[in-house]
């Protein structure tokens, strides 16, 4: 029994949380200028599915001359388009009926419709493109033909329970009365395939189009049937999220679907979402602590049921401090979507808060930055001697004036510079993202930037050794303007402040420094590759002795021949032996020419065809001889 009570505790209190969580942060207008310029776009296009969807929303912001040519073209298009013959004829009555065209759609079409009503379709879209379409044309379907159609779809879901199918069968039997009793049942199914996305959205596969489908036709058909809405207030705000995340599309039909989805949720009020958000970016000034927050439904609308009062409680987001418990928001004006909240009296000091809305069941945290105002205590500038431990003599500057002497420095000391930075309300030291120690050389206009630290005082020191540092300054000596910067991102008042102007003289002759300065940009050699240079040859006595050297076999084979009366005599006078010996002789030749002048690129081109043609003769010549052997030994 106990374990059946926790239970029950932790469902209801994830119910609580679920109520209390129904908000976004975000609304989506239909007179949104950019939704608009997509449909006024879409008028003006040549594709009928855009058109027909531009004239749903746009259509009555045409004139009639307007109405007429997109009438005229709307007729055009449709005997020219590729579609499905109900997909366009859908789009084509659903044009005319917007727009209320003169002459009406041709009868031919009606027929084709009427004819398509008859019979059985194929698949779930057919169902929707003709009965909603005879719904745009007028033609009244008794409740025998409803019937008839949702049997139909019945047997289409047997066969392919797509979510693509679900969802059109789920618009169609919310238009079929209690005919849509049928396919109520897959209702719940449908909706479990529904993804998750890190935790704070809904989606089902296929994206928007499909997701807007199921979801609208699943609330459609329950709420006509009278039975429970089909998600549960946290699920209907992660529909709603998801939606308001494509508020970017850009096509006439998914601006339509976006905004189609987002009204049937919206008018689910037991469940549905609605938007607590901060005009602005939440920053408030602090002579001015009056943020205004806006509370619209899903269209920004204001909420109905009208919202008994809206409550906020303000801690600061590092601590947790509390600044105000459950302060009423007041109606700014006439607007009822407009909600003040004032801190004066608080009086908080600047850095990040969160504030809690309660809006009767409905709560959001926003967050909200009150900026200070910054103001120079108290500032010091001096030069003194890097090596020396003596105190460095200083000179005050009263913020925003500049040192009337300039101060000078050499390589052997150094810049020293304090600041104590208050906050303006309090008079406390505070401490800034960014405090920076400029230097801007008067002539070059090159700029180097140092980071001012700061102490256990919180005062803000730059101590900055000359000779040391001279590297960052190229060695160039000179005048240089010294300014201080400070900046936060929590501060109203972020300032750059121009303190002294300083001669710095580094050890390095300036002249020196400035051309080797100079010549660093400057464009170098061009770096050109160079191939190794050839080895220097020998002489040509050298040359031509091992030339003899190496034609000495050659002569002593001759001379051998000579005396062993070499036979050639059975030299065979065919093809293939001339041409053997000839092509072996060129490829010598060719050997001869590469050592003279050719190079081994040029020397494999013409070897190649030679080496193919020796090839051939030298195999049909040994075949011939090897046959010529045999037939002798035989």
């Amino acid at each position: 029994m106990r374990q059946t009570y926790c239970i029950l505790l932790l469902l209801l209190m994830h119910s609580m949380c679920s109520l209390a969580d129904r908000t976004t942060n975000s609304y989506l207008s239909p007179t949104d200028e950019r939704l608009q310029k997509v449909f006024l776009e879409g008028v003006k296009s040549n594709d009928l599915q855009t058109i027909y969807y531009s004239a749903l929303n746009y259509g009555s912001r045409l004139s009639a001359a307007e109405k007429t040519a997109l009438c005229t073209r709307a007729k055009s298009l449709h005997g020219e388009s590729k579609l499905n013959e109900f997909e366009k004829n859908f789009y084509l009555i659903g044009i005319f009926a917007e727009l209320k065209c003169s002459p009406p759609v041709a009868s031919t079409v009606i027929s084709a419709l009427e004819a398509a009503l008859a019979k059985d379709a194929a698949t779930a879209p057919e169902v929707y493109f003709n009965f909603f379409a005879a719904k745009a044309a007028g033609i009244v379907l008794d409740d025998a033909a409803k019937l008839r159609v949702v049997k139909n779809l019945q047997a289409i879901l047997k066969r392919d329970d797509s979510l693509s199918n679900l969802g059109h069968a789920f618009a169609v039997a919310a238009e079929t009365g209690g005919n849509g009793l049928l396919l109520v049942d897959r209702v719940e199914d449908a909706i479990a395939q529904a993804d998750e996305v890190d935790g704070r959205m809904l989606q089902f596969e296929g994206g928007l189009s499909v997701t807007a489908l199921v979801l609208g036709g699943a609330l459609k058909l329950t709420a006509s049937q009278k039975k429970p809405q089909p998600i549960s207030p946290a699920q209907a705000t992660k529909f709603a999220t998801y939606f308001l995340s494509r508020r970017s599309v850009q096509t006439a039909k998914g601006v339509h679907v976006l905004l189609d989805a987002l009204t049937t949720l919206n008018q689910q009020k037991t469940i549905t979402p609605i938007c607590m958000q901060v005009i602005g970016n939440g920053q408030m000034q602090p002579d001015d602590l009056q943020v205004s927050v806006r509370v619209v439904d899903l269209l920004g609308n204001a909420v109905t049921p009208a919202l008994d009062t809206v409550v906020a409680s303000v801690n600061a987001k590092q601590g947790g401090a509390s600044v105000v418990k459950d302060v009423k928001l007041a109606l700014k004006g006439s607007d009822k979507t407009v909600f003040g909240l004032d801190l004066k009296a608080a009086k908080p000091s600047r850095g990040l808060y969160m504030a809690d809305l309660t809006a009767g069941s409905f709560k959001q945290s926003v967050e909200l930055k009150i900026l200070g105002r910054v103001k120079v205590g108290s500032l010091e500038v001096g030069v003194g001697d890097s090596d020396s431990s003596s105190a460095v003599k200083k000179q005050s500057v009263e913020f925003p004036k500049t040192l009337t002497t300039p101060l000078s420095a050499d390589s052997q000391q150094k810049v020293v510079m304090k600041v104590s930075l208050l906050d303006e309300t309090t008079g406390k030291a505070i401490s800034v993202h960014q405090a920076f120690v400029r230097f801007e050389n008067g002539k070059t206009g090159e700029e180097i930037v140092f980071v001012a630290e700061q102490d256990t005082s919180k005062a803000y020191k730059f101590d900055m050794d000359v000779g040391a540092r001279s590297g960052d300054f190229s060695h160039m000596s000179g005048k240089y303007l010294m300014e201080l910067i400070v900046g936060d991102a929590s501060l109203s008042n972020s300032f750059r402040w121009h303190v002294a102007d300083i001669n710095l003289k580094f050890s390095q002759d300036t002249m020196d420094r400035e051309s080797a300065h100079e010549s660093l940009y400057k464009p170098k050699k061009e770096i050109v590759h160079q191939f190794r240079v050839p080895e220097k040859r020998p002489a040509r006595f050298v040359s031509d002795l091992f030339t003899g050297i190496c034609c000495v076999p050659l002569l002593i084979l001759l001379v051998i021949w000579i005396r062993l009366k070499v036979n050639i005599s059975n030299f065979p006078l065919s093809l293939s032996a001339i041409g053997f010996h000839l092509g072996l002789g060129a490829i010598l030749f060719l050997f001869f020419v590469f050592w003279l002048q050719l190079d081994m690129f040029t020397t494999i081109r013409y070897l190649l065809p030679l080496a193919l043609f020796t090839f051939l003769c030298g195999n049909r010549f040994l075949r011939s001889v090897a046959t010529k052997r045999s037939a002798h030994e035989k």
